[in-house]
């Protein structure tokens, strides 16, 4: 593999759904710094019923010069669109960056440097959210916007699409899929990595890969947090039936385990009351062992995509 990653060209995937914060994305790839050796192709999948985001792509390719792939990818369902990036990689390397995010000039390269470095199948960068002057300064103070990965007694156990670069030759991607069942409750790219950590994937960390996302005014709200940290609860406990089975003591074991850790972070916020952004910690964080809870108790997962408004 490392040889494949001194000399190569390096699939960037973008998935889109209606957000004009897609040129900035492409504006900022074709700034990337690059070794001379090493290349990119950028490939566009449209994830709506229309092919809405053609005329930005074809925008940006005039304005960058940048190579790009164009697959309109309709369903509403983010699965799809990341499947179709997917099919249509033919470089050994593939990336994955948000719609609504701008890579810094090093970002691929950190991305490689730490892949080569620690002879990883998949590295991830960091999210860096960006607040405007009039977002809550809790959320500022809190930072529950930006991203990272777990690390769970030292290693990286799942990972995520929003920046990412991982080998697509590598025995424990070459036929992985991003789940169809997951593509409107979200989870799809958590289950993708847990399915190839468990395959033998080794996840490494590059500090230095930074990606930003501009934290929108829909999405500096308490309401639009929660949801999402219940929903990756419910990811994870779905993860949980897979991999222990989904039997009567199973789900007592773990839903017991769950309703302590909410009622532990639910607790935790009586003290954090006059520090919005650690009461708000705790309460996201007691949100999230709920939606296990509740998946673990056979609830149906909420829908996050695709439902007429981006995410």
């Amino acid at each position: 593999m490392l040889g494949a990653v001194a000399s190569c060209v390096v699939d960037v995937c973008v998935c889109t759904f209606r957000r004009p914060q897609l040129a900035q994305t492409l504006h900022s790839l074709s700034r990337l710094t690059l070794a001379p050796d090493v290349s990119i192709r950028v490939i566009i999948a449209d994830n709506d019923e229309e092919p809405s985001a053609i005329e930005t792509v074809e925008t940006a390719a005039r304005e960058t010069g940048l190579r790009i792939t164009y697959l309109h990818a309709p369903a509403r369902n983010i699965s799809v669109a990341r499947n179709a990036c997917l099919d249509a990689a033919t470089a050994p390397l593939v990336a994955f960056i948000d719609d609504d995010e701008c890579a810094a000039p090093q970002w691929l390269s950190a991305l490689l440097a730490s892949m080569i470095g620690g002879d990883y199948a998949a590295v991830l960068g960091p999210v860096q959210a960006i607040y405007s002057p009039d977002c809550p300064s809790w959320i500022r103070n809190g930072d529950f916007h930006s991203t990272r990965p777990v690390w769970v007694e030292g290693k990286i156990v799942t990972g995520y699409t929003c920046n990412v670069l991982f080998s697509r030759t590598h025995p424990a991607f070459q036929s992985l899929r991003f789940r169809l069942d997951l593509g409107q409750t979200g989870g799809e790219d958590t289950a993708f990595f847990a399915v190839a950590v468990r395959a033998g994937a080794r996840l490494g960390f590059a500090a230095g890969a930074i990606v930003t996302e501009q934290v929108t005014a829909a999405r500096a709200r308490f309401r639009w947090l929660i949801s999402r940290k219940f929903r990756s609860g419910q990811t994870h406990g779905r993860l949980l039936l897979e991999a222990h089975g989904s039997g009567l003591k199973v789900r007592i074991k773990h839903s017991l385990l769950a309703a302590a850790k909410a009622i532990f972070c639910f607790a935790a916020c009586v003290p954090k009351v006059y520090r919005p952004d650690r009461l708000a910690f705790w309460a996201l964080r007691g949100a999230m062992h709920v939606g296990t809870l509740s998946c673990l108790l056979g609830k149906r997962e909420i829908a996050l995509y695709g439902q007429g408004e981006t995410p």
